[in-house]
Parts: structure tokens; C-alpha cells; sequence
């Protein structure tokens, strides 16, 4: 998890810092985590401009980086702003978004953002939006992928990160069966526990209902019948209907029969009556 990574390589940079002067130094530092405009730091720091796709973009190393920083209570000789703007004409980033979240003046509509869906978004997610999220489960990185810089990008990966706990592409049906210890478990080092167990099987489920697959009814039908969260029995209720198969309606009108949580019930009754008109 890079919050961990980078906070301990703060504090270093802080103890150095304060051996160099030879006294305390009042400091707060930060990791993604405390309420800064990073990037614009980051700009006035002298290390990119704000790109099309609302990124802080190097132009030597591109987009793939992170960034953290340190408030000290010294004073520093200031780097000069980047001020050049090297995105040009490209719309690369705002034509490839699945949510079209990238709007044209550099802001992003978090509400369609794929990343805030699957990873800050505690609730349920818009029905008008899970269709275009296609299989991500955590993040999404088009807007990144497509953008010309990050051909500079280095291919090189610092030690502290080559060990992954996740992987790019996670087989959605075993994951879909852990329980809230194993999920505690395989992920309390890693990113994905933001999400919480329920977050990321909600997510997994939209995944299933987007990839048609009839063989994921099977394991859809054990969420609707034993899954404790109704935030991801009303998903499964959802991706059901995106599959057009006589069994997935027969799961469903079984689970209208028995289910009692009214937000579970309403999206059985919004995939049945989809499947109706046809």
C-alpha cells in the first residue's frame, strides 16, 4: 500500500531534514490523505502541468507516479512553476473515459468516475452507469493509458513496490466467494481493503453482469441466497438481469419470494421487469 510506503519514507526525509539544520523542524506530512490540492503543488513545485485528463503529467516521466508531500516550518528556496501547457490539441483521454467523466475545461465529474465508483463510493452504484464500467473492480487507469506522455514513461519498478498482493486481471468468481475474514486477510496490505469487503463484491458482481457470462448465474444465485450484505445482493439482483438466460430469471423470481431488504427487492423487481419488456 503506497500510503504506508511513502509515509515512512516522509518521516525519513523529515529526520534528515532536521539533522541538516541541526534543530527540530515543525512539520506535517502527507500521503494522499489530508485535504491538499497536490497537483497543484506539484505544478508550482516545478514537476508538470495539469493534463487534459486532470493528471499531473511530467514530461519526462509522464503520469505514473504518486505524490506526497511535506509542510515544514523552514524556509525553502523556491523550484519555478511549470507553466508550459504540452497537451495540445489531444483529446486522447476525454474521448477514451467509458463514464465520459473528463469534461473539456480539466475538471472531472467524480460522480461518473470509475475510480470513485469502485473505490470511494460506499453506497449503491447509479444503474445508468454500471453498464459502462465494464469488468474494472478497482480504479481505472484509461485516461492515463492513452496519454502519449506516458510513452516516457519509466519501465522501472522501485523494490518497495514489485511485491503484489493483487493482480491486473482477478479471477471475479473466487473472488466472489471470500468472507469478510479472508478478505481482511489477503488484502490489509493493499489498497483494495479501502474499498471493504462489501464495496469490492458489489463491484465484482457489476463485473459478472457485464461480461454476459451464463456461467456466473451459478454463483450470483449463492450471493442472492446466502451473501449478508444487502448492498451486494441488490447488485447481484442487477447483473442477473444482464444476463438473458431462463435460469438467471428463474434465480431472480425465487429471490422476489424470500428477500425482505427493500433496496434488494426493488432491483429483483426493476431486472424482472426489464426482462419482461424485453
Amino acid at each position: 500500500d503506497y500510503h504506508t510506503i511513502l509515509a515512512e519514507r516522509l518521516k525519513c526525509l523529515v529526520t534528515f531534514i532536521e539533522t541538516k539544520v541541526g534543530h527540530d523542524v515543525p512539520n506535517k506530512w502527507y500521503a494522499d490523505t489530508g485535504p491538499l490540492l497536490e497537483r497543484e503543488l506539484a505544478q508550482r513545485a516545478g514537476l508538470g502541468w495539469i493534463g487534459k485528463n486532470t493528471c499531473l503529467i511530467n514530461p519526462g516521466r509522464g503520469s505514473y507516479f504518486f505524490l506526497a508531500e511535506i509542510l515544514l516550518g523552514i524556509e525553502l528556496e523556491p523550484d519555478q512553476p511549470f507553466i508550459p501547457d504540452r497537451c495540445g490539441s489531444c483529446t486522447r483521454c476525454r474521448d477514451a473515459c467509458p463514464t465520459g467523466c473528463i469534461l473539456p475545461d480539466r475538471t472531472l465529474d467524480a460522480r461518473r468516475c470509475i475510480s470513485y465508483l469502485t473505490i470511494e463510493l460506499k453506497g449503491s452504484i447509479p444503474s445508468e452507469l454500471r453498464p459502462l464500467m465494464g469488468s474494472w473492480v478497482f480504479g481505472c487507469d484509461v485516461c492515463q493509458q492513452v496519454c502519449p506522455w506516458n510513452r516516457f514513461a519509466s519501465q522501472k519498478v522501485d523494490p518497495a513496490f514489485e511485491s503484489r498482493i493483487t493482480i491486473p486481471h482477478p479471477n471475479l468468481l473466487d473472488e466472489l466467494r471470500l468472507s469478510e475474514q479472508e478478505f481482511n486477510a489477503k488484502y490489509r496490505l493493499s489498497p483494495l481493503k479501502r474499498t471493504r469487503r462489501g464495496g469490492y463484491l458489489r463491484n465484482m458482481v457489476v463485473a459478472l453482469g457485464n461480461l454476459h457470462d451464463h456461467e456466473s448465474v451459478t454463483p450470483l444465485k449463492q450471493v442472492m441466497m446466502l451473501e449478508p450484505e444487502p448492498l451486494v445482493r441488490s447488485h447481484a439482483a442487477w447483473a442477473l438481469g444482464q444476463i438473458d438466460t431462463v435460469f438467471a430469471t428463474a434465480v431472480l423470481e425465487n429471490a422476489a419470494r424470500i428477500e425482505k431488504d427493500l433496496m434488494v427487492r426493488s432491483e429483483i423487481y426493476y431486472s424482472l421487469e426489464k426482462r419482461e419488456r424485453g
